[in-house]
């Protein structure tokens, strides 16, 4: 039976309203996502705006055939699966929804066992399926350049979508490694203004002194070394879309100018009096809690919400599981070509390791992770002995309970920092640290556990 956070999903198709309910009732005791549809029609609706798995169609069925829905299904969807039942049954029905693709093919009436056995049999082969995809080199599912299946991604590109459709500004929130920009770029290139410029800002790279200048631009003696007039991102961008991530780490007075931006549409140069009018889309993404920096008075409660009219929330990876698998072949692709080499295959215990991993540099560090075995690995199939030390310790050691909590926090501070190649910037902020926290504890660290000793 699924489990609770990760239920399968399954389409029930029959023009007898008894047969939905007695199927839906069953099939929902047993833990699964029961939908239901009671024609072709209506069940390729369905089909077209949520994630389906299994769908157990009826053969006869007023204007469209389940044999047609079968064919719909398998000339659309991959991996989802089919069980055919039907209250006439032949011979030559049975052949015929093989050969069209359903798993199984059941006659009515049937046992609650029968149906059980047959619909974990379907989803068996289903998961089976993906595995074979992810480690043999089959083609991956991408939207807008974006790798996810899951039901929490098809939920980012529902609101991808939408906020393409307008002008309005965006805030993407995320962890670190989300692909918080991928998403920006995916708004800015469906929308009207996919012609235009899109400037991605680093606002949390470039030193607070010399934001203002790169933002809006500074005229000829501005300040000692502006040897010229130069034009700012928001100059460059006018016409398209400028993208400022980590908004969060700008300071109250920068906020100030950013608010007259959204405001007015006006930026004025560093060493100017003159505004000049802009016609810019802000994309803005942050790592931290904005609502929280507001209260705790860091951050201008007047430009969140000039920020905050369209919110789109990116998952951390460790809650979609079902991409895991995709992102991996994807990657091993991806390396293999430019290493020159074939793409090579994951063994079911690697892909197992690699599931379960809690990933808290997310896609980001599971890119690293991927270029690093299809450079470094020389064999065909990638196992878990090649994989990295933290994550075999992971997966081998017992639940530890014996552990202090020191030793605990000391592991799982290690683990972040090898997940992004120990750049403490970056591990800080998965820690939701500062780094001078992440110093301190660093060296109390080493000076308790010092054979461990890995990152100074």
């Amino acid at each position: 039976m699924p489990s609770s956070t990760d239920k399968e999903r399954i389409l029930v198709v029959d023009d007898s309203t008894s047969t939905l309910e007695v199927l839906q009732r069953n099939l929902t005791a047993e833990g699964y996502q029961t939908f239901t549809a009671q024609g072709v029609e209506d069940a390729i609706n369905i089909l077209k705006t949520t994630r389906i798995d299994l769908v157990i169609t009826d053969l006869k069925m007023p204007k469209v055939s389940g044999i047609d829905l079968i064919r719909h299904v398998r000339e659309n969807f991959k991996t989802t699966e089919v069980i055919m039942i039907t209250g006439y049954p032949s011979i030559e029905g049975a052949i015929e929804a093989v050969k069209t693709g359903a798993e199984e093919f059941l006659s009515k009436p049937f046992t609650d066992e029968e149906l059980l056995s047959a619909v974990q049999r379907s989803l068996t082969k289903m998961n089976q399926r993906k595995s074979l995809q992810a480690s043999s080199g089959r083609a991956t599912a991408t939207n807008y350049g974006i790798i996810g299946e899951s039901p929490a991604m098809q939920q980012v590109f529902k609101a991808i979508d939408k906020a393409a459709s307008t002008s309005a500004t965006v805030l993407i929130t995320g962890e670190s490694g989300t692909g918080k920009e991928l998403v920006a770029r995916a708004i800015h290139y469906q929308s009207s203004s996919a012609s235009a410029p899109f400037v991605p800002v680093n606002c949390g790279g470039i030193p607070d002194s010399l934001l203002e200048s790169e933002l809006f631009g500074h005229v000829k003696g501005a300040f000692t070394g502006a040897i010229e007039s130069r034009a700012g991102f928001f100059h460059t961008a006018d016409g398209g879309t400028i993208f400022l991530d980590e908004i969060s780490e700008t300071s109250m007075p920068m906020q100030v100018k950013l608010l007259r931006v959204l405001q007015d549409g006006e930026v004025c140069m560093v060493g100017s009096s003159r505004p000049r009018k802009v016609k810019i889309r802000i994309l803005a993404a942050t790592n931290k809690q904005l609502l929280h920096l507001v209260e705790k008075d860091i951050f201008r409660k007047d430009l969140f919400y000039r920020l905050n009219v369209i919110t789109i929330a990116i998952p951390p990876l460790r809650e979609r599981e079902d991409d895991i698998l995709l992102l991996i072949h994807y990657l091993a692709g991806k390396f293999a070509e430019e290493a020159g080499k074939p793409a090579p295959k994951l063994s079911e215990k690697a892909l197992q390791v690699l599931r379960n991993y809690y990933w808290p540099g997310n896609v980001r560090e599971l890119e690293n992770v991927m270029q690093r075995l299809v450079v470094m690995t020389d064999d065909d199939l990638i196992d878990v002995p090649d994989l990295p030390s933290l994550m075999r310790f992971s997966a081998l050691r017992t639940t530890g309970f014996e552990r202090s909590l020191e030793e605990v926090e000391a592991e799982y501070i290690r683990n972040v920092l090898a997940s992004v190649d120990n750049n403490k910037t970056r591990a800080a902020e998965i820690l939701k640290i500062d780094r001078k926290t992440l110093r301190d504890k660093l060296k109390k660290i080493n000076n308790t556990f010092p054979e461990h000793s890995e990152s100074g």
